[in-house]
């Protein structure tokens, strides 16, 4: 008889970084968020080029930019901050602010030159339009921070699930990959159980096999839902005979992409579902791993 359980680890505190922000989801509804004022938003460039210079379309250019200068709110320019960064001015154009009333809010800019997306290595600029504006705020959750197979028999397979769910609105989506810190161990002895091989001993961590046969030992996973990897099913019915190996950090495997989107998404899920088996050789004792979860937005 053995006893086994899966955790995820304790949570760290939620980092801000640009271009791109990672959320590391240690336990159960521990949700990071990089959150956004909700409303539309407008990039305005060459919107004041003036080609003439006749007095009247100067006049003209001149009128409209007083009017925007001064009839704005006073909040124009934000002060953005966290522990590690301070933003005193966020643009550089001569007219910004957010409007609205009941029925719309609207957030702008106007005058920048040169406006369009801009990159070399080491940065990526998007200038004249508002390109990480979004009504939805990244998140990511899972759905338990502890799994408990209890006690395990002989050829007798348990399984159990976790639930994963996201919301990105980046324009480039976003994804999420699995990781364990090692196969299934009793700390005390060094005795394990071992990532599955599958029916056929063709399951990795790259790649899926069946796993069917009640004489197949080890522990593995299978996926099902929305934005899934192949061959895992996207839509219904789950098919749980398809099994991979979590990526063994131990051995330096590299954590596998286990959902992924390039779309805006809002409560993406995705049922993980661990199984584990045990032949009757397996040592007895109390056989643990930690599973980590790692979600990262694309704006």
């Amino acid at each position: 008889m053995s006893n086994y359980s899966n955790q995820v680890p304790n949570p760290r505190p939620l980092r801000l970084a640009c271009p791109t922000l990672q959320v590391v989801c240690r336990r159960a509804k521990h949700v990071g968020q990089a959150n956004f004022q909700n409303f539309w938003s407008l990039g305005i460039g060459h919107c004041l080029e003036i080609r003439s210079i006749r007095s009247i379309r100067v006049i003209l250019v001149c009128l409209f930019a007083y009017l925007l200068i001064c009839l704005l709110p006073k909040k124009v320019l934000a002060n953005m901050q966290s522990d590690n960064y301070v933003l005193q001015m966020p643009n550089l154009n001569y007219a910004s602010g957010d409007i609205g009333s009941s029925a719309y809010k609207l957030g702008f800019t106007g005058g920048e030159l040169a406006v369009g997306p801009y990159s070399k290595t080491g940065y990526k600029l998007g200038a004249g339009f508002w390109y990480i504006k979004t009504i939805t705020p990244f998140s990511f959750t899972v759905s338990n921070s502890v799994i408990e197979f209890d006690v395990l028999s002989t050829d007798q397979p348990k399984t159990a699930s976790t639930t994963l769910t996201v919301s990105a609105g980046g324009s480039g989506g976003y994804q999420v990959t699995a990781e364990e810190n090692h196969e299934m161990m009793v700390y005390s002895v060094g005795a394990l159980i071992p990532d599955i091989t599958g029916d056929n001993s063709d399951i990795t961590e790259d790649t899926a096999g069946k796993w069917t046969e009640i004489t197949t030992y080890g522990f593995g996973y299978s996926l099902y839902g929305n934005d899934v990897v192949t061959p895992f099913p996207t839509a219904a019915p789950p098919n749980y005979t398809d099994f991979k190996q979590f990526a063994n950090t131990s051995k330096s495997e590299t954590p596998k992409v286990i959902m992924t989107s390039d779309q805006v998404g809002k409560n993406r899920e995705a049922e993980v579902v661990y199984k584990i088996n045990i032949s009757a050789v397996q040592s007895a004792g109390r056989y643990q791993n930690v599973i980590t979860y790692i979600a990262t937005p694309t704006y």
